[in-house]
């Protein structure tokens, strides 16, 4: 049960506009901005680092929001229980190694995991989207879990990630619900 009376996150947003309506738009850039990523593969990003953090309504959500944009849903899984061997690109395994060092320990993250990004292939533009969403999705799953939200139901969290993928975050997340 969340610890105060708000029920979501877009009641928590609509609550303190002034507050969340900068987030939002931070939010639909890192998202849904240009990127050397698809905005599936940041949705993957973005789930993986809430699944790393041990936060079960910002995983489901992406993960939600993920697979209405065809990717694979066992797929967040793999990556999650062994990135070695997980069924994605090889050159998508140095970014989700350098995801998961900033996740879970951010000050020991090093030139080494920077540079095997750079060596598959991405340029520095591509490191800085994978910071924007790790270090996005780190303060998300902390306000989510501050708030005590729990995860939405399959109805809910399948018609959350169509409007994303529609309308946008931002119009999703600044809606008036009157």
């Amino acid at each position: 049960m969340p610890f105060l009376k708000h029920q979501n996150l877009l009641e928590i947003f609509q609550h303190n506009p002034s507050r969340y309506e900068p987030l939002t738009q931070l939010i639909q850039t890192v998202m849904r901005g240009e990127s050397a990523f698809t905005a599936g593969e940041r949705e993957l990003i973005a789930a993986y680092v809430s699944g790393l953090n041990a936060c079960d309504y910002c995983y489901g959500a992406h993960q939600a929001i993920a697979v209405d944009l065809k990717v694979e849903p066992k797929l967040l899984e793999a990556i999650l229980t062994d990135l070695a061997t997980a069924p994605i690109e090889e050159r998508l395994r140095p970014v989700f190694a350098l995801v998961h060092q900033l996740t879970l320990n951010p000050s020991k993250t090093t030139q080494t995991e920077v540079d095997a990004v750079l060596q598959a292939g991405w340029d520095e533009q591509a490191i800085e989207d994978i910071i924007s969403v790790c270090a996005l999705f780190s303060l998300m799953n902390r306000l989510v879990n501050g708030y005590g939200l729990e995860l939405p139901n399959q109805e809910q969290l399948s018609a959350m990630a169509k409007g994303v993928n529609t309308q946008g975050y931002q119009a999703v997340l600044s809606a008036n619900t009157e």
